[in-house]
C-alpha cells in the first residue's frame, strides 16, 4: 500500500467535508470511492466506444425478446 500526499484548496477541503458527512466515510474512503467511480466510468466509455466502432461498421444487430428468453436454446 502507498501513502499519497494531495492539497486541496478551500473549496475543494468544503466538498471533501460535505462529502465525508453525506456518506459517512473518512477522507481516505471517499477519495478510494471517487477513484473507482471515475475510473469505471473510463471503463464504461471504453466498452461503448467499441460498441459504436461495430455499429458503424454493420457488425450488431437486434433480437426479439422471445429469443433471448427462449430457455430451450434453439
Amino acid at each position: 500500500m502507498g501513502v499519497k500526499s494531495v492539497r486541496f484548496n478551500s473549496d475543494e477541503d468544503k466538498a471533501l467535508k460535505a462529502l465525508t458527512d453525506a456518506f459517512h466515510m473518512d477522507t481516505s474512503g471517499i477519495i478510494k470511492k471517487a477513484l473507482w467511480e471515475l475510473y469505471e466510468d473510463v471503463q464504461d466509455a471504453a466498452v461503448i466506444e467499441a460498441f459504436e466502432v461495430r455499429e458503424d461498421v454493420g457488425d450488431t444487430g437486434f433480437a426479439p425478446i422471445d429469443d433471448l428468453l427462449d430457455e430451450s436454446g434453439s
